[in-house]
């Protein structure tokens, strides 16, 4: 049985070997510098991951890892021809960004982030084809290295996963070619790089999200009609318009232009203008206003107003917050936030060195969550298994990350956490977010608001 074991994993890896060298072949791919074929790179990140692993399928996704990015070949072939598990690796491996999401930095910050996401197994490929592209970079072309070395330092630091051996092969082979390219510092995405992008919610690799958040949900998506009467018209008789019509605040039109507003509580006798209240200051805002303006007006005002083409057509209130896509927006900014808490605590704490952090009995839900994930053929590790707020727990244990967070003690950074991960389960359940969690939202759309206009 073990021989038969033995040989169906043999014959797996020589299949992918086949596979991927034909594939490459038939586009005559070679090698940039040497002119090799290009099945000479592909045998030695395969021979890289064989020294750490007997894994056939992550030796067999070692030889297949460029096929689908270089050659004709699809991700449906490569399912169809060796099935999910390493169409998934070969995937995770796979850049994912386009000519078109902007240049070399932009592009390469968006296959981290994608790269930061894979699994274990394929981080460790990863590392073994960076150790094989470096040696071969630097060896052929010190001016490109210079670029190349950058590169690789920002992506090792989402490796961590990886296997140590290779991890620490890797880390030598950059500090090895920066010496010998005589660069004094490696600009370290933990050190220049991050000075600006480093943020909660600022990284590139979650760029494209961002961008959605801020010109995807609007003011104008979520206000309702301002309806408005003359200035010149009996109160007494708007109120009754008002009632009937189910409204408590209405525009106060002025010569054809709204210049105010009155509540229903406010009518009384005379002309409807002397019941007129002003705008306040920061109370009316343009139709294309980010919701967390729109937040931020209401944390002031019980009532925020929308002008459309120049004039005040709409109104907002708080109760306008509960709607659909108000609950996705905050859902989604909660969820960019433990993206970057995953990211950062693969750099800070590679290689699941974060466990200490967290509590026995949290340890143990997030295993048996993962258990329960990999019987469902979900891709993920253990740090994907864990809740928002033992993530932010492991975050704010760093004072580094402590202090760039803007917390001035762990308590407040606990507490906060539990308040934003209790406003996301009520944002999941439908539950009311106004009466409980408008701090919280309140709060989170300032320091989102921080974020995006810088």
């Amino acid at each position: 049985m073990a021989e038969k074991k033995m040989n169906t994993a043999d014959d797996l890896i020589k299949k992918a070997r086949y596979y991927a060298t034909q594939a490459h072949k038939r586009i005559n791919h070679r090698r940039k510098y040497t002119n090799q074929p290009y099945d000479i790179h592909l045998k030695t990140v395969a021979e890289l991951v064989n020294t750490v692993s007997d894994d056939p399928e992550m030796i067999a996704a070692a030889w297949l890892h460029d096929t689908v990015e270089d050659t004709p070949v699809t991700f449906h072939d490569i399912e169809k021809a060796f099935g999910p598990d390493i169409m998934q690796l070969v995937s995770d491996l796979t850049d994912v960004s386009k000519t078109s999401d902007g240049n070399r930095a932009v592009r390469k910050a968006i296959d981290r982030a994608h790269l930061a996401q894979a699994v274990d197994r394929a981080k460790t490929i990863k590392l073994a084809d960076l150790i094989d592209n470096c040696r071969d970079i630097c060896s052929n072309s010190p001016r490109f290295a210079r670029v190349y070395l950058t590169e690789m330092a920002a992506l090792l630091e989402v490796l961590g996963g990886g296997d140590v051996e290779l991890y620490k092969q890797a880390r030598q082979m950059l500090s090895g070619c920066a010496v010998s390219l005589k660069m004094e510092r490696i600009p370290l995405l933990s050190q220049s790089w991050s000075e600006e992008h480093s943020s909660v919610g600022e990284l590139l690799s979650h760029q494209h999200a961002q961008l959605q958040f801020i010109t995807a949900f609007t003011a104008k998506d979520i206000a309702e009609p301002l309806r408005s009467f003359d200035g010149e018209q009996k109160a007494s008789g708007i109120l009754g318009k008002m009632e009937e019509l189910n409204l408590y605040a209405a525009g106060v039109r002025i010569d054809g232009f709204v210049f105010g507003y009155v509540l229903s509580a406010d009518l009384g006798e005379g002309k409807l203008e002397k019941c007129l209240r002003q705008f306040r200051k920061g109370q009316v805002l343009d139709g294309d206003a980010s919701l967390s303006e729109v937040i931020h007006v209401l944390t002031l005002h019980n009532h925020c107003f929308v002008s459309l083409l120049g004039s005040v057509a709409g109104i907002i209130t708080r109760s306008d917050i509960q709607k659909p896509i108000v609950r996705m927006w905050l859902f989604g900014i909660i969820t960019l936030i433990e993206m970057n808490f995953v990211e950062k605590i693969r750099v800070k704490w590679p290689a699941e060195s974060w466990i200490h952090l967290i509590t026995k009995a949290r340890f143990k839900k997030a295993e048996e969550l993962l258990e329960e994930r990999r019987r469902r053929k979900q891709h993920c590790d253990l740090l994907d298994c864990l809740q928002f707020s033992d993530k932010a727990r492991i975050i704010i244990e760093d004072p580094e990350q402590l202090e760039e967070l803007g917390f001035k003690s762990k308590k407040i950074a606990k507490r906060l956490s539990k308040e934003l991960e209790s406003l996301r389960n009520n944002l999941a359940h439908s539950q009311d977010i106004i009466t409980h969690d408008w701090p919280q939202i309140a709060r989170l759309a300032k320091r989102f608001e921080k974020i995006i206009s810088r």
